[in-house]
C-alpha cells in the first residue's frame, strides 16, 4: 500500500511539495488550580438550594474522573454573575498573556526566532477580540510585519486538530517556511449563574482553561511529520455542540448524546477517512484523541476496538486538567511525544458542526 506511514521516510510529499513537520510544541496553563472537590462545594452553594435539577446531576462531577482543573480566576470569581463585558475584558487579558506564554515555549521548543515565523494561526472559541489575539501577540512576540494572520473561531474541541490542519496548508509548497499555531481556550469564563439547565450543569463539572502551540516547517526536522488531514460534518446536527451569546456571554449547547454519537456514527467516518486516503485501520498505532469526557473516551476505545483504559494519555490529561476543549487533544500529543510514542498516529476531535476532525501524523524519536 502506497502509504507515508509504512514506506520509508521521505522529505517530499508524492507531489513533490516539502513535507510539514512539527518542530516545537508546548502547552500553557493558567495560575488558579480549582481542585475538583472544591468546586463540588462551590457549586452545590450555587445551585443547590434553587434547583432540584443539581441534586440529579452532582454525581456528574465525581463520575467525571477530573482531579482538578486550571482557570484564569479564582473559585471564589465563580461566586458572583459576571456580565459579557466583564468577561470579554478578562478573556482579552488572560488570552493574551496565556497564549504568549505557549507561544515563546513552543520556539524555543523548535530552536527558532519569532522573525523566522511566516504565518501565525490562533484558535479560540470561549472569546470574542478585534483586533484578534494574534494581532496583540504580534508586538510582544515580535513576529515580522508581513507574517501571514488567521484567526479562527468556531471549531470549539475540534480546534486543536483542524488548527494544526490549516497551519499547515498554509506552508504548502514554501520548504523551510514556518509557521506557529496557537490554541487557546478559557472555558471557565462561560460559567453561567442564570442557568440552571442540564448542559450548563455538566459544563461547570467537565471544563478547564488552557493553551498549547506548535511550530510547523515545511521540510523540517520534527517528532512529527503530517500525513493525511480531513473533517466530516453530519447533516443535521447543528444542534449538539455549541454556544448562545446573550448579554450575559456564552451558554453552552449541549443537546444530544454525544459518545452515542461516537459508538454509533463515528467509526464509519473516521473507516472512510482513511480509505480516501489509502490507509485502513490497521495503520494506525494508536490515536491521539480529544478526551472530552469519561464517557467519551471509553465510546473511542471501544470505537478503535482497544482495550478499557488503553487511552491512557487522554484519561490523564483528562484527570489533570478537565476538558479545556480545543487545546486539550494537544496536551495528549505531548504526552504520548514525551512517552516515546512513534509510528503511525490519528489525532482526532469532534467539535460543533457537529464535527470530526482528522490529521494523520508520523511520530519520529523524541528529540
Amino acid at each position: 500500500m502506497n502509504s507515508p506511514f509504512t514506506a520509508p521516510r521521505a522529505d517530499t510529499e508524492a507531489g513533490g511539495a516539502p513535507c510539514v513537520a512539527i518542530t516545537g510544541l508546548a502547552s500553557a496553563a493558567p495560575p488558579h488550580v480549582l481542585e475538583q472537590e472544591a468546586v463540588i462545594e462551590q457549586a452545590r452553594e450555587i445551585f443547590g438550594a434553587r434547583s432540584a435539577l443539581f441534586a440529579q446531576l452532582e454525581p456528574v462531577y465525581s463520575n467525571a474522573q477530573i482531579a482538578r482543573r486550571q482557570a484564569c480566576q479564582p473559585l471564589d470569581w465563580f461566586r458572583r454573575p459576571v456580565g459579557i463585558a466583564e468577561k470579554t475584558a478578562l478573556y482579552l487579558q488572560a488570552a493574551t498573556d496565556l497564549g504568549e506564554a505557549a507561544a515563546r515555549a513552543a520556539m524555543a521548543d523548535a530552536g527558532c526566532r519569532a522573525d523566522q515565523i511566516d504565518a501565525v494561526v490562533f484558535v479560540s472559541s470561549t472569546g470574542i477580540a478585534t483586533p484578534s489575539i494574534e494581532a496583540r501577540l504580534a508586538g510582544r512576540l515580535g513576529l515580522r510585519a508581513d507574517v501571514i494572520r488567521l484567526p479562527i473561531f468556531g471549531f470549539g474541541c475540534a480546534g486543536g486538530v483542524l488548527g494544526l490542519s490549516r497551519g499547515a496548508a498554509l506552508l504548502a509548497g514554501g520548504a523551510g517556511r514556518r509557521a506557529l499555531v496557537v490554541v487557546l481556550e478559557l472555558c471557565t469564563l462561560a460559567f453561567r449563574h442564570d442557568r440552571l439547565t442540564k448542559s450548563n450543569l455538566v459544563a461547570t463539572a467537565l471544563f478547564g482553561d488552557g493553551a498549547a502551540a506548535m511550530v510547523l516547517e515545511a521540510g523540517g526536522e520534527g517528532f512529527a511529520r503530517l500525513g493525511a488531514a480531513g473533517e466530516h460534518m453530519w447533516p443535521d446536527t447543528l444542534n449538539v455542540m455549541g454556544w448562545d451569546i446573550d448579554a450575559q456571554g456564552f451558554d453552552v449547547i449541549f443537546h444530544r448524546d454525544i459518545p452515542k454519537l461516537v459508538t454509533m456514527d463515528y467509526g464509519a467516518a473516521r473507516t472512510a477517512f482513511l480509505a480516501r486516503h489509502g490507509l485502513r485501520e490497521g495503520d494506525i498505532a494508536r490515536p491521539c484523541a480529544h478526551p472530552g469526557g469519561a464517557k467519551v473516551i471509553e465510546a473511542l476505545e471501544a470505537s478503535f476496538a482497544l482495550p478499557a483504559g488503553a487511552l491512557d494519555a487522554e484519561r490523564a490529561v483528562l484527570r489533570e486538567h478537565g476538558n479545556m476543549s480545543a487545546p486539550t487533544v494537544l496536551y495528549v500529543l505531548d504526552r504520548l511525544r514525551r512517552a516515546g510514542q512513534r509510528g503511525p498516529v490519528l489525532m482526532t476531535a469532534l467539535g460543533p458542526g457537529f464535527t470530526a476532525a482528522f490529521q494523520m501524523l508520523a511520530m519520529e524519536a523524541t528529540r
